[in-house]
C-alpha cells in the first residue's frame, strides 16, 4: 500500500529530516513520523474492507534495521507514534471492536549464522544487541497502547 503514494525522498524526510545525511526513501516506518496522514490513510482503507485487526506500520522500526538509514535513535519514538496512529485510527470505528497488533519484524542480521564463510563461527551481532532492540521496539508499541504484539 505505501507504494502505491508514489512517496518521493522529500515525503521521506518531511520537514524534520530535511538536512539527514542519509536517503530515508524505502524506510516506510520513518513514515510514522513524517507522513502520519499516509500511514493512518492506509489503516483506514483495511478497516474500511473489514478488517478487524490493523498491524502497526513498524516491521523495521528497531535499532538494527534502522542502522541503513542513519536513524536508529529514533526506533522508540517511530513504534510509539506507529501506535498512536493505528489506535487514532481504530477509534474512529464504533460498528465491532478494531483491534492494533504491534508489528515486530525480523533484523537484517543473524545471531545463528555467520556473515563470512571464510569464518563460520564469527558473528555480527549478539544476543544482548538483539534482546535490547527488540525491547525498545515493544516497549515503544506498548506504550503507545497496541493490543497484541
Amino acid at each position: 500500500m505505501v507504494q502505491s503514494y508514489n512517496l518521493t525522498e522529500e515525503d521521506f524526510r518531511g520537514e524534520r529530516f530535511k538536512d539527514h545525511t542519509s536517503d530515508l526513501k524505502g524506510n516506510n516506518d520513518l513514515l510514522c513520523l513524517t507522513r502520519p496522514d499516509v500511514v493512518g490513510e492506509i489503516h483506514k482503507a483495511y478497516f474500511d474492507a473489514g478488517a478487524d485487526i490493523v498491524e502497526t506500520n513498524t516491521f523495521n522500526a528497531n535499532a538494527i534495521s534502522q542502522q541503513d538509514y542513519n536513524t536508529e535513535k529514533l526506533a522508540y519514538e517511530i513504534n510509539l507514534e506507529a501506535a498512536k496512529i493505528a489506535k487514532s485510527t481504530a477509534a474512529l470505528f464504533s460498528d465491532k471492536p478494531r483491534f492494533v497488533a504491534g508489528a515486530l519484524g525480523p533484523t537484517n542480521r543473524t545471531a545463528s549464522l555467520s556473515p563470512s564463510v571464510n569464518d563460520p563461527g564469527f558473528r555480527n551481532i549478539n544476543f544482548d544487541e538483539l534482546k535490547d532492540a527488540y525491547y525498545d521496539q515493544a516497549r515503544g508499541l506498548s506504550e503507545g497502547g497496541v493490543d497484541l504484539f
